[in-house]
């Protein structure tokens, strides 16, 4: 660190990144085996050092060594002998560790209300006919002061809305038998990817997400990603979930001296894989958008052509690791990467590319006037951190040692909309049948005793009597959650 900015290597001259340029996002790029998990853990103990807190995901189990104390690898030690670092030393970060299963770090959760109808459909990949359906069962839950917490609470008003489908179709549609079954399907498949360890409470509070420890360092949150691969859809719908709520959460703060958050996007052509515009349009906004809130982006992946060329153009901070230009793929992405920089007259960019060695990269960062830099061909610098992963005894170490021990290990189930309309179910007078046993009447009934009107076959109007005597709606925030849902959840709309 030097008068704010973070030093990532040096070639011709030292490379630096301007902490008061980093919520312009930026991209770690290169083929596998180039150096670019290094770059990714070089940012992260800067922006920690400097009081940033840093989310990552780790994919490879290769990240969860910035918790423990380095310098000792004979790699790391010889690149700060070749970048003369005489006084190279170990140091940990302060981390905390996470996993949406709750197996490798703190439990991840939050509720069916707040990823939204949209994020969900997109995630179980229903049909338009089947998101409309559950955009019904949300607004039905809103309305009636019904919590969506978990799957089962969902599945409950599924049920409902099945066994109610005509009252509702004046109001809100057709809701079909079918395709109730159908989303129901949809939603066994998700629990079975471990969705049903993710929905639920206690739902994460961002602020966890924003720590210094006592020293002012920034807390590395480090997301146990690599069970998490098997299922990319809900890889990516948690981390576009996640976006959306620091959107929700975080005030506008404009340019500041450094970010409130940096997000680094790991695998990030899972987000791009088969997107439409209109994802790639919503994308590219918000990537804008989310800026003005302090918040860095930083996408990794091996190929700059993974990423739409608008999503490209707001990433103004670039670390390019070697390509190989095998294929005419790989010469595209050799010749998109080198057209993005600032071209530097004491070499040719795309050439450079081709015969960058490990650990080298091509470095522009912006100027404190929002400009590139031109590009540096720079070694960069070996982490003070571990290079690898952790064991599984330093993993509990670090958890138990954690300032949110404890707070999440437990799930709760509250009153919801499951334990409602199972309550309500059970509550109401149950259907009136002729059994066989009756005895026969003798004659015709009496004429001055009416005849007892016969009862419902469904217990629809006791429970429309008892969700309009229920004032309470616990779902905070209605109004601004329903905007999020409609402008971040429209992020994977239009399938």
């Amino acid at each position: 660190m030097a008068d704010g900015d973070i030093w990532v290597g040096r070639g011709a001259q030292d490379v630096w990144l301007r902490l008061g340029m980093a919520n312009r996002h930026g991209l770690i790029a290169g083929a596998t085996g180039t150096g670019k998990t290094i770059s990714l853990q070089v940012l992260a103990e800067g922006f920690s050092r400097a009081g940033v807190p840093v989310f990552m995901a780790d994919v490879k189990g290769d990240l969860a060594g910035v918790s423990q104390i380095g310098g000792e690898h004979p790699k790391a030690k010889e690149r700060a002998a070749k970048l003369e670092i005489a006084d190279y030393a170990g140091a940990a970060c302060p981390a905390i560790f996470w996993d949406l299963f709750g197996q490798q770090g703190h439990p991840i959760r939050t509720t069916i209300s707040e990823m939204g109808p949209l994020l969900l459909s997109n995630l179980m990949e229903l049909s338009e006919a089947q998101e409309g359906v559950l955009n019904i069962a949300f607004k039905v839950a809103d309305e009636r002061g019904m919590l969506l917490l978990d799957l089962k609470d969902l599945r409950a008003m599924l049920t409902y809305l099945a066994e109610n489908a005509a009252d509702l179709a004046v109001r809100y549609g057709n809701v079909t038998k079918a395709t109730v079954g159908a989303i129901q399907r949809a939603l066994l498949v998700l629990e079975q990817q471990g969705g049903d360890k993710f929905f639920g409470e206690p739902a994460l509070d961002l602020d966890d997400f924003l720590r210094q420890d006592r020293q002012g360092l920034g807390y590395i949150n480090v997301l146990a990603a690599d069970t998490l691969m098997r299922s990319p859809r809900l890889y990516a719908s948690f981390l576009l979930w996640l976006l959306a709520e620091l959107f929700e959460r975080l005030p506008e703060v404009g340019d500041r001296d450094r970010p409130v958050l940096v997000f680094f996007f790991d695998e990030a052509h899972l987000l791009f894989d088969d997107a439409p515009k209109a994802l790639l349009d919503q994308v590219q906004q918000v990537v804008r958008l989310i800026r003005s809130k302090g918040v860095g982006v930083y996408f990794i992946t091996q190929n700059p052509i993974d990423v739409p060329d608008s999503v490209l153009g707001q990433l103004g901070n670039r670390v390019q690791h070697a390509l190989r230009a095998f294929t005419p793929r790989d010469q595209k992405a050799v010749k998109l990467a080198a057209d993005t920089f600032r071209a530097n007259p004491a070499f040719a960019t795309a050439t450079a590319i081709t015969e960058l060695g490990v650990g080298e990269a091509l470095v522009s960062t912006l100027q404190a006037d929002g400009t590139p830099s031109i590009v540096q061909r720079a070694l960069i610098r070996p982490p003070c951190s571990r290079m690898g992963t952790v064991t599984a005894a330093e993993r509990q170490a670090v958890m138990e040692r954690s300032p949110i021990a404890g707070k999440y290990d437990e799930t709760i189930d509250r009153d919801s909309a499951y334990e409602r309309l199972m309550a309500r179910a059970e509550a109401a007078p149950p259907t009136s049948q002729t059994t066989r046993s009756e005895p026969a009447r003798s004659g015709p009934a009496p004429r001055d005793v009416p005849r007892e009107p016969a009862r419902r076959t469904s217990n629809r109007q006791g429970m429309g009597e008892a969700f309009a005597k229920s004032a309470v709606r616990a779902i905070g925030s209605q109004v601004g959650r329903q905007i999020v849902r409609g402008i971040l959840g429209a992020l994977l709309r239009g399938r």
